[in-house]
């Protein structure tokens, strides 16, 4: 399937979307991997996983870049060779990269109720407004991870944690947008986030 969607948060952020129907092997076609991504992608073990990585390599070459323009740091943070800001997510049938002038992270994550057994683990301030009994609750929670995984992206931080640094404050499902903070040694960051929900899934952008 071509491009699923594109959004255009401002003039110097691009967010691609791609949902994967393809095959392995048609994934393969029409791009170019370089010698360690070959050796990547054939050692996954799930097929899930290959074509999650190849879509990735798909939305690149829409964005007018190759798997060769890729590289990551030593904190597994991906960045282009031409200076800009990339964050990149795939879950399940979905994929997703944003490229920017500015600092970003973004995240996709499967709307799945056994989110709930581990919310403990990344949550803290937000149980206070959360309601277990609600039935968006387990959208929200998915909102909440999305969020807090696209700033542990954008901030890349040894030791920054989800429940303890990263704070989300109370949202509305309908309002596609929230604020969240992290609170990390003693500074305080603001962000901006942005989501979207489409069939069962959960995306959300951090634009610093």
């Amino acid at each position: 399937m071509p491009l699923y969607k594109t959004i255009t948060p401002n003039s110097q952020t691009t967010v691609k979307i791609w949902k994967i129907t393809e095959s392995f092997n048609d994934l393969t076609r029409e791009i170019i991997l370089k010698p360690a991504s070959s050796e990547r992608v054939l050692g996954m073990k799930s097929e899930l996983h290959q074509r999650g990585f190849l879509s990735v390599r798909h939305l690149l070459k829409a964005f007018g870049y190759s798997d060769a323009d890729l590289f990551y740091d030593e904190n597994g943070k991906p960045h282009l060779k031409d200076g800009k800001n990339i964050s990149i997510t795939h879950s399940f049938n979905f994929s997703a990269v944003i490229v920017s002038d500015l600092i970003v992270g973004i995240d996709i994550e499967k709307q799945r109720d056994k989110i709930s057994i581990i919310a403990h683990k990344f949550i803290d301030y937000e149980f206070d407004y959360l309601n277990e009994t609600a039935s968006d609750y387990i959208r929200k929670l998915t909102v909440i991870w999305c969020v807090k995984e696209s700033l542990y992206k954008l901030f890349c931080t040894p030791g920054l944690s989800f429940k303890q640094h990263c704070l989300v404050i109370p949202f509305s499902i309908d309002d596609v947008e929230t604020i969240s903070w992290i609170d990390y040694e003693e500074k305080k960051y603001r962000y901006n986030i942005q989501f979207l929900e489409f069939e069962g899934f959960t995306c959300a952008y951090a634009i610093a």
